[in-house]
């Protein structure tokens, strides 16, 4: 059996669209190398020995390139427990702003109690004061409660998100009622309905808060740089820029310093991105 022949336009079609699609990949990797540039020159800096950090042969690429100073890193500051206190903080208020979102997200949108309206509209109206607004208020109160230098004074005021109540809220808008009413006459509780039929079905609206909660944990850098002086409590963020002086070494530590505490962040966001983009546009729940 003998395959039919194109005809010019069939042939110019094809080709035409063959081209097209090049064209598009050009286009996505020349959008993906202006979009990675910062990043891929953070690292070239940070793989770049001192001594040729003002040759002018070398202001892109390093001509000897070497892996000492992210090792460095470690010998002039505490890196490692800095990195320790920023994950135990990411991950603590991770947890926190989950928890206390879904509960809070349960409660809005299944129970009925006296002011439900007016409580979550002035829960949404914190979005809108600026932290800097309160952060002077917040220290005078820690302050006084002698909880500076520690991690939980990292934590505890970043336990609630009115983001992620409104984000949770929001998703639970198209679950059927009836569904609470069915496991309720069963005998479920509501901590049991909550962390048993709500949790697995609202999934990409919870990896998306998991990743915005993260990152802001991460990389808290104002709040941290106030309330904590030691090294104990001291986050990544805080710590890398002991790192920076006035000679050419320490510019390079820094920036190997900021590279390490880039890699956290990037990982959480390729793992989650695609329930980060899920929960932020559709939810997880439809009717």
């Amino acid at each position: 059996m003998t395959q039919r022949q194109l005809s010019p336009i069939e042939k110019k079609y094809i080709r035409q669209a063959r081209w097209g699609r090049v064209a598009l990949i050009g286009l996505n990797l020349l959008a993906w190398v202006f979009i990675m540039f910062p990043l891929i020159y953070a690292f070239l800096m940070a793989v770049k020995p001192s001594g040729e950090l003002y040759n002018p042969d070398s202001v892109l690429f390093p001509q000897h390139p070497t892996l000492d100073n992210f090792v460095d890193v470690f010998k002039i500051a505490p890196i490692g427990t800095y990195i320790r206190n920023s994950m135990i903080v990411a991950i603590s208020v991770t947890l926190l702003q989950i928890a206390t979102s879904l509960l809070a997200g349960f409660a809005f949108r299944f129970l009925n109690f006296k002011g439900k309206g007016i409580l979550y509209a002035l829960i949404l109206s914190t979005m809108m004061i600026p932290g800097e607004a309160v952060i002077i208020s917040q220290f005078l109160m820690v302050s006084k409660w002698g909880w500076t230098d520690t991690l939980y004074v990292l934590i505890i005021p970043y336990m609630v998100s009115a983001f992620n109540i409104f984000l949770c809220v929001q998703s639970l808008e198209n679950f059927p009622y009836e569904v609470y009413e069915s496991a309720k006459i069963d005998g479920c509780s509501d901590s049991r309905f909550v962390f048993t039929i709500l949790m697995p079905l609202i999934k990409p609206t919870l990896g998306a808060m998991a990743v915005q909660s993260f990152l802001s944990g991460w990389n808290m850098y104002m709040w941290p740089l106030l309330v904590t002086n030691n090294d104990k409590a001291r986050t990544v963020q805080i710590g890398i820029s002991m790192l920076n002086s006035v000679d050419s070494q320490s510019l390079v530590l820094m920036v190997a310093g900021v590279v390490l505490c880039m890699i956290p962040s990037l990982l959480i966001f390729i793992v989650g991105q695609r329930n980060m983009v899920k929960g932020l546009t559709a939810g997880a729940v439809k009717g």
